[in-house]
């Protein structure tokens, strides 16, 4: 009997291995040291592909494909250690369900990557998050110059399929755009 991806995953995290997989909507594989496992998702602190921590990605379980140790793992860890990188303590963020893992997200960072694969592979979503109910949440989006969308826009949170925070890019909009101008909901 094979294992499931959730029984790897923790396999993966009580153990701190470095693991490798990829997403059914992404042409290119993740590495990172899986920090929390939910129900439907998990927390990923992201090794770059310039072998350099990057921020958290939460991906739906059943979107990974091909999990499994990083077979380049003693030189990915040994040159994080080398630049003095260190896999810090994990933000606490909630995966047991989709809206908890928003709010937390939103509680311990000031912006959060929205993915809706599904329905736009190619694009993703960078801002505040506002109002979560049952069935949707709200985002005040950040343009790529770092200036603040107006109004927050709502979407389905069964539309999600990743949620990214805390990365490089994130950092880089929000020390331009700083906190916006006033939060209509």
């Amino acid at each position: 009997m094979s294992e499931t991806s959730s029984t790897r995953l923790r396999k993966a995290m009580r153990e701190r291995q470095l693991v490798r997989f990829r997403s059914r909507f992404q042409g290119h594989e993740s590495h990172g040291y899986v920090q929390a496992v939910g129900t439907r998702f998990f927390l990923l602190a992201l090794v770059s592909d310039r072998i350099r921590l990057d921020g958290y990605e939460c991906f739906r379980i059943d979107d990974i494909r091909a999990l499994r140790q990083d077979p380049y793992a003693a030189f990915m860890e040994a040159a994080l250690k080398k630049r003095g990188e260190k896999l810090g303590r994990a933000p606490h963020i909630d995966v047991s369900d989709i809206g908890k893992l928003l709010r937390s997200a939103a509680k311990a960072f000031p912006l959060v990557t929205i993915h809706i694969e599904m329905i736009a592979p190619e694009v993703c979503y960078i801002g505040r998050v506002g109002d979560v109910g049952g069935w949707s949440f709200s985002l005040r989006a950040i343009r790529p110059d770092g200036s603040w969308e107006s109004d927050y826009t709502p979407y389905r949170l069964s539309s999600i399929t990743r949620v990214d925070f805390g990365a490089d890019y994130e950092d880089a909009l929000y020390l331009v755009g700083g906190e916006p101008e006033s939060h209509r909901q």
